[in-house]
């Protein structure tokens, strides 16, 4: 059974004993572990990566519901309608608008300002397909925000989720997104081919874990 963290309470949470329960038994039934430490942060952007299969989320899931961390996402807000606008509402959904003015970024900067707590995972890639080059909302959206983003990997072969690093912006795109690319670099999605070549070599000579 995967070993017990305990998450720092600036983390917002989500569930209860018996879906923790659920998902530490899911957890131990597909073999895998999580390495590294949750940072303690009441605001972050999470980028999950490398995303190359529909597995990601079926491995991602029983780790937040184990540890019940409420990791919110987007969606588009015509899918907030009933009956299900509640349902996600509570799962973490944040309904978003394209055509708004100021975009998606200003849009979830506010949802940031407006929560006490608030996490949101996006994965860079925006597909599950081999892409050239990431999307850099996430990058934008913490700009926006003035939160730090949290890097969560996918590491198939050696079946990890890994809590790599907690990443300050320096409002620099083109240099933000190549470090963060670089630290994701030594893991591997569950379709090897499918991933994004990004940079090589070993991290640059910030501190891995600030």
């Amino acid at each position: 059974m995967s070993q017990h963290k305990e998450l720092p309470a600036e983390i917002p949470r989500l569930g209860n004993r018996f879906t923790a329960a659920i998902g530490r038994l899911l957890i131990w039934l597909i073999g895998w572990r999580l390495e590294g430490t949750f940072p303690s942060e009441k605001k972050v952007m999470v980028a999950l990566a490398p995303h190359t299969s529909n597995w990601d989320f079926v491995v991602a899931m029983p780790f937040i519901m184990a540890y019940r961390v409420r990791i919110s996402w987007l969606m588009k807000k015509e899918a907030f309608f009933f009956p299900f606008r509640g349902l996600f509402t509570w799962l973490g959904g944040v309904p978003t608008d394209r055509s708004a003015a100021g975009g998606i970024a200003q849009q979830v900067a506010s949802q940031f300002r407006d929560n006490e707590k608030m996490w949101v995972g996006i994965t860079p890639e925006g597909t599950r397909e081999k892409v050239t080059k990431w999307k850099n909302g996430f990058l934008r959206i913490a700009y926006a925000a003035d939160v730090p983003i949290f890097l969560v990997a996918w590491d198939f072969p050696r079946k990890r989720l890994c809590l790599d690093s907690l990443y300050q912006p320096t409002g620099d795109l083109e240099q933000d997104m190549r470090e963060i690319q670089l630290r994701f670099s030594k893991y591997q999605g569950y379709h090897r081919n499918k991933q994004t070549n990004t940079l090589k070599g070993n991290a640059s000579s910030r501190d891995r874990t600030q």
